[in-house]
């Protein structure tokens, strides 16, 4: 189970130029120290949520993509 660590705003702007570098462009990361990896997790794309969701109507499928990238953004600021 991870617990989420909140950091300054200095160490979030340095650690995204650093990512930047490495074309990590992907809002969240794992970072592994010991194996000296990171993982990253994909945006769910409109398929999945279709998939997951049921059958929905291009509009409201575009509706909940966007509330459950708003609540991930809230979640990691």
């Amino acid at each position: 189970m991870s617990v989420p660590k909140r950091m300054d705003k200095q160490t979030a702007r340095e650690l995204r130029s650093i990512f930047e570098k490495m074309n990590i462009t992907q809002s969240k990361v794992k970072i592994d120290l010991d194996n000296d990896t990171i993982e990253v997790e994909d945006d769910y794309s409109i398929d999945d949520i279709l998939e997951s969701a049921g059958i929905l109507t291009p509009d409201e499928a575009k509706e909940l993509y966007d509330e459950v990238r708003r609540m991930r953004e809230d979640e990691w600021n």
